[in-house]
Formats: structure tokens, sequence, C-alpha cells
């Protein structure tokens, strides 16, 4: 008996078969080898055409079938993981209607500063935990307001999984998770949250059904069944925004624990029970995976966009040839601190933990007669740990304590340096496990499929892989450096406002 879970993310999708009794992943996948093309028209803006991803599951779900042999009929459930905060607009034939506005795209954060001064900021963040920023319901606002043609049209306005599992089942359905990420779930009514989509103009009929995360959302269609090579009636009964999924996957589900991820974006998520948020909403709430009205569990969510975004980067224009484990080495031999070289890693559209301010990446420092391509590297894994920790000094002050971190051992975790870097900074335990978000997608949908009979069921098989402690004298050096690097972030963003200023 298998679990089959996806994660669609921005630079690729990836698919893991596991076998639900062991827990154990017998077949992975991802697609493309290189990451997916992100569409800009204009500075700040991020597009990617949903078709994109649909073709993606369908080449990684065909690399999963040619790596291992299994009977379709043996898969009894799917789960989706996804990109979050991403806008997919359908009519009523199911067509997209344009490309898909993603997270990281920026051109909606006025279009949020104006309904937080309109509705008030402390109407809005005491029923929806957050102002309405550059979410998914601005968004879709801002398609209201510049593409009235494409608006007209518009039979469901959806998330990025949300679009995955109605090409799976063709039911439009969503969670309450979902709908918090998108802020448009009002805590207080439990239920849509009408006063932001009245304000925007936005009728209730375009959002989808909400469904539980952990249920039946659908089945398999035949059409989908023969584009992918698996059965009809196989059921769809999970999906969660990829955050709160990764929580999920390496079972951070209680109040305490903390979860983090260092791909495209980077992110430290904690759970907490009870509706705190940040005034300023630079951090944000939202109803985690798990969530009863019983026992009440939240997300605090921290992110940065330009994490992998600048580590890429780096691949592409300073790296030239290397592989990213080179690039690790290289970056090990350069001394802590770089000799004076620091960046500012905030090169991928608006920031939250800037106030939704776009400073750009910068860097500081520069020696032409000191500085060579290996500082550059280990620069940016640095400024990457200073960024999330700025972050994390937020979370602090609501009440999330981060003392020990649970992470994949993926993407920029695979970097020793990086973890090192890590727990040095913030000071807390990293523990690294032999997970990722399609396996935990794969888990969600044996829970939600009740194959599992409780949480603790589903994580037989979760292999902590190691254990980082902070070293206490990089601590102290980097207590310093972080200090350094937190006045130059500060400069900045004085610049920037007062630029702001003058255009206005």
């Amino acid at each position: 008996m298998y679990l089959l879970g996806y994660d669609v993310g921005s630079s690729s999708i990836k698919a893991t078969l596991l076998d639900a009794e062991s827990g154990r992943a017998v077949a992975s996948a991802s697609s493309p080898k290189k990451e997916m093309e992100m569409i800009a028209v204009k500075p700040g803006w991020a597009e990617q055409h949903p078709q994109v991803w649909w073709e993606n599951v369908k080449a990684a779900t065909a690399e999963i079938k040619s790596a291992f042999a299994f009977d379709p009929a043996d898969v009894r459930a799917i789960g989706i993981s996804y990109q979050m905060h991403g806008l997919v607009v359908v009519d009523k034939r199911q067509q997209v209607l344009r490309p898909s506005i993603i997270w990281c795209d920026s051109r909606a954060v006025e279009t949020g500063n104006r309904a937080a001064k309109s509705i008030g900021s402390g109407k809005c963040l005491k029923s929806l935990l957050n102002l309405p920023g550059n979410f998914t319901a601005s968004k879709l606002k801002w398609v209201r307001d510049n593409e009235p043609k494409v608006y007209k049209k518009i039979h469901k306005a959806m998330l990025p999984g949300d679009y995955i599992a109605m090409r799976m089942t063709e039911r439009i359905v969503t969670t309450p998770s979902g709908l918090s990420e998108g802020i448009m779930w009002d805590f207080r009514r439990q239920g849509l949250a009408k006063l932001v989509l009245d304000y925007y103009g936005i009728a209730d009929e375009l959002v989808a059904e909400v469904l539980p995360t952990f249920s039946i959302q659908g089945e398999m269609t035949k059409k989908a069944a023969d584009e992918l090579g698996l059965k009809a009636g196989t059921v769809v009964s999970y999906r969660a925004g990829d955050q709160p999924n990764n929580a999920l996957s390496l079972n951070v589900l209680n109040p305490g624990e903390i979860a983090a991820t260092a791909g495209t974006s980077g992110v430290v998520y904690g759970v907490i029970d009870k509706p705190n948020y940040d005034v300023k909403s630079r951090v944000n709430t939202f109803v985690h995976v798990n969530y009863t009205d019983k026992a009440p569990r939240y997300g605090v969510l921290l992110c940065i966009n330009g994490t992998g975004s600048l580590n890429r980067w780096l691949l592409h224009n300073v790296a030239d040839t290397l592989t990213y484990d080179r690039m690790n080495e290289l970056a090990s031999q350069v001394c802590v601190g770089c000799d004076g070289l620091t960046i500012l890693p905030y090169g991928n559209g608006a920031e939250r933990t800037l106030e939704n301010n776009d400073i750009g990446a910068r860097i500081y420092g520069l020696s032409f007669n000191t500085h060579t391509k290996a500082h550059l590297l280990r620069a940016g894994q640095e400024s990457i740990v200073f960024a999330l920790n700025y972050g994390i000094e937020i979370m602090h002050k609501m009440g999330v304590k981060v003392k020990t971190v649970r992470a994949g051992n993926a993407n920029m975790f695979l970097s020793q340096l990086f973890g090192r870097i890590f727990a040095a900074v913030t000071k807390s335990v990293v523990e690294l496990y032999n997970t990722d978000g399609s396996q935990g997608a794969a888990r969600g949908a044996g829970i939600g499929a009740k194959i599992y009979k409780d949480y603790k069921d589903a994580f037989v098989g979760l292999d902590r892989r190691s254990i980082i402690e902070p070293d206490k004298k990089l601590t102290s050096v980097y207590a310093d450096l972080y200090g350094r690097w937190r006045d130059i972030l500060k400069k900045a963003l004085a610049v920037a406002g007062k630029t702001r200023g003058s255009k206005k």
C-alpha cells in the first residue's frame, strides 16, 4: 500500500511514493531538472503558467514509475503541497485565464496597504491576524482593477495546490489553512473574510468550496489518471501550503515546535495555540494544518524571499561551472565574517519582514584586492542566516521561542557550513531529518484518508539524520557580526524611505 505526495514549488515539482506501512520513500523524483522559469514582465512581477506545473507533475510521476515498479491500484491516496500565496483564476470550463501571479510577485503591495488603511489596521489584525498585504486576495483585487476583461470571466480564484487538485479531480475546493494564507479567512467568524472581500468588491462565489485540510477532497478522473498513469478513483485527501506542510513533514504540530526550510525562500515556522500577531504584519499567523476548535493550532511564519534565490544567482553569475557542493566547499575555506564583506539578500521582491519594502540585494565592503569568489559565496550564506535571524527576533516578541529547530536535510541545509552558521547565529539546536515536502504531502494524504490511526502513526520511518549544536565561540563572534549587519540594514531602509518620499 502506497501514498503519493507532490510538492508544487516555483522551482520544480517534487514527487514521492511512500510505503504507508514502513513510512519509507520507495521512489522520489523532481521535474524539471533545471528551475522552472519565472516570468517577469515588469520589475517586481513574478508569474508562472499553471500548465507548466501540470506538465511537470506528469513528468515527475513518470520518473517515479520508471524507477520503481508498482501497481497504480496500490496507491491509496494523494497529497499536495504547494507554493503559498499564489493566484490562479479559471473560467466555468476550468480553463486558466491568465498566468498565475505567484508568491514573490510584488505588484499588489500598495493594494494591500490601501486596504489596511481604509479597513483599519487594528480591525484587520484582530480578524485576520495579518494585514491584507501582498497576499492572494490583494492579487485578485489587482486583477479586478487592471484586467477587468479577465476578471469578468473568472468562475473561481484558487491557490496553486487547488489548481493541481482540480486537474486531478475536476473539483474546485480549498481549505481554511489555504484561505488564511490568502488573507481570505476571518478567525473571529471562522468563515470567509467578508471585511476584505467586500472592501475589494470580490464576490463570495469566486472563492472555492471549503473542506478540511485532512479529508477526501475528490477522486481522480479517468482523464487525469490516463495522463498520470495512475488509477481513476484514487482519492486526493490532503493539501496544504508548502510551509505548513514542511512543518507537518517534520512532525511540527504542537506549541513550541519549530520548523525551518531554506529553498527558494527561507522560512522559520513556529506553532502556537493562541491567535497572536505582529502589529506590523512582518511575520504572519495562519491556520496550521491540524487546527481544530478544541485544540487550535496556528503557524507563525517568517519568510525571506531571497535565500535559495541568492544562492542560485551566485551559482549562475559568480560560481560559473561549479556545483552547489563545490560552492559550499569554497565558502568553508573563508574566515568568519568574510574579511568585512557582507550582503543584504533582498533581491527577490518586497519583503514582509521589511514591512513590504523592496530594497533590492546589496553588497557592502567589497575590496578588489581582498575578496574572491569564495568570499562572496560565504557572505551569501551568512547574510541569509542574518536575514532569518532578523525575523526570528520579531517572532520572539510574539512569544515564539526558537530553541530547537527541525529542518529537512535538503536545499541549503545540505551545506554543513550553513547549518553551523544558522545554529550559531540563532543560538538554537538544529535537527536535520530525512524528509521533504513531497514526503510530508504523502503522510498528510495518509492522515486524510484515515490510513493512519493518528499523527504518531503517520510519522513512522521519519529518521533524524544529524544534530548541530551552536558553537559557543562562533556564537560570540557572530553576535558582533550580526549587529554590524543589522546596522547596515537599518541604514539601507532609511535610504529607501527617503527615496520613496522624494518620488511622492
